[in-house]
């Protein structure tokens, strides 16, 4: 048996390993790559493999960088099932279709850019008849469920504590009598977040393939990251601006907005502001969230008020309430796509408020390498969007502990918990510097580790 893994291999987009056993051909994860030109190119190039030979898809979650090339993976030549979990199943519409959308706009207006410079257009990556052929495909499984393809494979999906529905990978490969068992986590959540349930605890694998997107560092712990938004909230509204989150639709954003209900209903002094959800994308999301508590951790399911309905709470779809947005003369806090700043609703915001000093921008998740929002983390004075350059007056600032994956201990005590080490340990889904230092921390630990290079075939021996 051999495992390539053709996106997540020194980078953290675009997830994707081709599994290949004696007798079948599929692949964890067609993940759509996402940061700068470099990567967004490879979401243009040929599959390394052919989509047709290959007789299932499975997939972790719903994240984009999981499952956004689904439908270009239909669109040339796949036609077999995509199993992932029953939550994951209902999200999947929701976000393949926003990211058709988006690629149908950004490809009309790059055509324009080619038309100019005498260049053929481009061919989008999909559009939504590939997305309708694509929905039929997925099988929606419960978790702890034994999925079984053959008498040669056999997986469940485990709870990785990451998203809703998101899914550790446990997958049993028999070839010549012999079994192996191989462990993909997907992505790996923290333990004690908002409404999801810990990540699971896996005994035992004879190989694993771990995310590595914070393997090199630690999330805040000196205050709770309640606390810490909290002080955000107030300094800003002191200083008569607003607090412009880019958040990314799925997850983050419902578990801010369960933090944000918690400090409205226990803090007096909360400021009298409204709280603006200006994503389409989310608002529907959100929705999911509301249709499946039944995957909702304790604390979220004992409470009796909802999390995601509370005064001053207010949704603005449209595109008029969203405009309207820009013209507030008083403090608020607008929560807004995407998450890395490189395309949505954000970037209006950002155009009118960027130069303001009242105003706070506020990242809460991962920014990838050449995105916007990695540019203003960076400490860059002045930047160029929209075809415009604006001066950076706003206070930039972040919490990282609002992570959706676990950290360096969060990731090596999930590892520690196995009561026999695994033979390898495959590090993938983070940057190079930081696989890398994961790398040098987990041998230190007396872990086997691998680096996969993109194309780099591995061979599991029986």
């Amino acid at each position: 048996m051999t495992i390539t893994s053709y996106g997540a291999a020194e980078v953290v987009t675009g997830s994707c390993h081709l599994v290949e056993t004696g007798s079948l051909q599929f692949i964890i994860d067609c993940g759509l790559f996402q940061g700068g030109k470099d990567q967004n190119k490879l979401n243009y190039e040929d599959f390394l493999f052919n989509p047709g030979d290959l007789d299932f898809v499975i997939l972790t979650h719903g994240h984009i960088d999981h499952c956004g090339l689904l439908p270009k993976l239909v669109k040339y030549g796949f036609s077999g099932h995509i199993y992932t979990t029953v939550t994951t199943a209902d999200l999947l519409p929701i976000m393949l279709e926003d990211t058709a959308h988006i690629n149908e706009i950004d490809t009309k207006y790059e055509n324009k850019r080619r038309l100019r410079q005498g260049k053929a257009p481009r061919e989008p990556l999909y559009i939504m008849e590939d997305v309708e052929k694509t929905i039929p495909l997925v099988k929606g499984h419960s978790y702890n469920e034994k999925i079984k393809i053959n008498d040669n494979v056999t997986f469940y999906f485990r709870d990785a504590g990451h998203i809703l529905g998101s899914a550790i990978v446990e997958l049993f490969i028999t070839e010549n009598g012999k079994e192996k068992k191989i462990v993909f986590t997907g992505d790996l959540g923290q333990k004690s977040v908002p409404i999801i349930q810990d990540p699971t605890v896996i005994s035992s694998a004879d190989y694993v393939y771990i995310e590595s997107t914070y393997g090199d560092r630690l999330h805040e712990g000196k205050k709770p990251r309640k606390e810490v938004l909290f002080q955000y909230i107030k300094k800003t509204a002191e200083r008569g601006g607003k607090l412009l989150i880019p958040s990314f639709a799925l997850e983050r954003t419902q578990e801010l907005l369960y933090t944000l209900s918690e400090l409205k209903k226990d803090n007096n002094d909360f400021p009298d502001i409204n709280i603006y959800l200006d994503s389409p994308l989310a608002i529907k999301i959100t929705e999911v969230f509301k249709n499946h508590p039944e995957v909702y951790d304790e604390e979220a399911s004992s409470r009796k008020d909802n999390p995601f309905e509370f005064p001053g709470f207010i949704c603005t779809p449209s595109v008029k309430e969203s405009m309207a947005l820009n013209d507030l003369d008083k403090p608020a806090i607008i929560i807004a796509g995407s998450g890395m700043c490189n395309a949505g609703r954000i970037r209006h915001h950002l155009k009118h408020g960027i130069w303001n000093a009242k105003n706070t921008v506020l990242f809460i998740g991962y920014q990838a390498e050449g995105t916007l929002g990695r540019v203003l983390l960076d400490g860059k004075k002045e930047i160029r969007m929209m075809g415009s350059t604006f001066a950076v007056k706003a206070e930039i600032a972040r919490i990282n502990s609002f992570s959706a994956h676990a950290d360096q201990s969060g990731l090596t005590n999930w590892l520690k918990a196995f009561t026999q080490r695994p033979k390898k340990v495959f590090l993938v889904h983070g940057e190079k510097n930081v696989i890398k230092n994961f790398s040098i921390h987990l041998n230190k630990q007396g872990f086997n580790t691998v680096i996969p290079k993109r194309g780099e075939q591995q061979k599991i021996r029986f």
